[in-house]
């Protein structure tokens, strides 16, 4: 049996010839299937605007500069999360204030977040960016209603949860990234991830202005939209308003997101069946914590996340068995670039915590049911 990887892309036929045809066509860099890729992107979640830019670190950049992120901002970011959720605060020049983690859902604590902000005066703190880490959504209605009670805009780092939702006080079943509860949410395209482009990224939004102002940012900060340009000499002419990046996806990327999308519901079902058989594996084995998931949430399982004491022997023991588990992930504020800056190990017991006993096992739809078979065995013969 070939290694097996904790997570992988699915490409078909289709996603091919998708690709084949945009690159005989006219446009491989920006071009028609970039608008319609975020228009299906968007019709899907049920949002009104959708940016497709080069990868999901570009999405959480842009989307601070539109939030107008400037230096010595204080955001809060849990530190359980892929270092891009926090570095784009610090690529503007803010500051980076870390939150725990519930130890059921491994997401932003609220009660924590409450505490911090109850500590500070009103304004100290500018904003907020929940994680949906492994695809466990967070409850937006709630993180909404503390974030206007004191002033937050709030940045969704979904790049774990396209098609995951929580049920809202009004028992509607609200899609990760539709616009109803966060300012601006941010996906990922990395192979890994439910869709993939290769890399690339999208930020969902229902707010005209910060949708005007990321498609700028995205591409020099530059625009050709007469309606916003302060002033026009003719066709060929455009205006730069922003210093930004070249961040744009391009067309054959975006054909082949559009093409992943039409799977994205099959591609969900498939690891809610993979979770569940982990969960009767593992259930009854005490040395074992597995997820535990509400009842009112869809889990889109972008990882399967396990708690073992002994998490190291374990990892290097499938490893040794081809099985190339990981961990997710080393905690932000560990990192030598956030030590330098002051930040201490000891400040986060939850997130600290999960982090000596977390290990991701293989999760992705082209997992075969004989691959998680041998993946199980090899688990519970180790813990035997």
């Amino acid at each position: 049996m070939k290694a097996i990887p904790y997570g992988h892309q699915y490409i078909t036929d289709e996603d091919i010839a998708s690709m084949i045809e945009i690159l005989k066509s006219d446009y491989i860099t920006q071009g028609p299937k970039n608008e319609e890729f975020e228009k299906c992107f968007a019709e899907k979640l049920g949002v009104k605007y959708a940016v497709a830019v080069a990868n999901g670190t570009a999405a959480l950049h842009i989307s601070a500069m539109a939030l107008n992120v400037k230096e010595n901002d204080n955001v809060i970011v849990p530190s359980f999360t892929f270092a891009a959720s926090a570095n784009c605060i610090r690529f503007c020049k803010g500051n980076v204030c870390f939150c725990d983690i519930d130890k059921e859902s491994y997401l932003m604590d609220i009660n924590h977040l409450r505490d911090m902000l109850e500590a500070k005066p009103k304004g100290y703190y500018k904003g907020i960016i929940p994680v949906d880490f492994a695809g466990y959504p967070i409850h937006a209605e709630a993180f909404r209603k503390i974030a206007d009670e004191y002033n937050l805009w709030i940045i969704e780092d979904a790049c774990h949860a396209p098609g995951a939702y929580f049920t809202d006080s009004q028992e509607n079943k609200q899609l990760t990234g539709n616009g109803q509860y966060a300012d601006l949410t941010v996906f990922s395209f990395h192979p890994v991830k439910h869709i993939t482009t290769g890399e690339g990224g999208m930020i969902t939004t229902n707010n005209k202005q910060l949708y005007d102002t990321l498609r700028m940012l995205r591409s020099h900060g530059t625009t050709k939209n007469p309606e916003l340009m302060h002033e026009n000499h003719g066709g060929w002419y455009y205006e730069m308003q922003y210093l930004s990046y070249n961040y744009r996806l391009t067309n054959f990327q975006s054909a082949l997101g559009i093409s992943q999308l039409k799977r994205l519901d099959w591609n969900l079902n498939r690891r809610q069946e993979i979770a569940n058989t982990y969960n009767q594996a593992f259930e009854n084995i005490k040395s074992i914590t597995i997820p535990k998931v509400r009842k009112d949430v869809f889990h889109a399982y972008h990882l399967y996340v396990i708690q073992v004491e002994a998490r190291e022997e374990l990892y290097n023991y499938l490893h040794e068995h081809d099985i190339l588990v990981q961990v997710h992930y080393i905690p932000v504020h560990w990192h030598p670039y956030y030590q330098e800056l002051g930040y201490k190990k000891g400040s986060l017991p939850i997130t600290e915590n999960l982090y000596k006993y977390c290990l991701s096992l293989p999760m992705y739809p082209s997992l075969t049911d004989e691959e998680q078979e041998y993946v199980i065995k090899k688990v519970l013969t180790f813990m035997k």
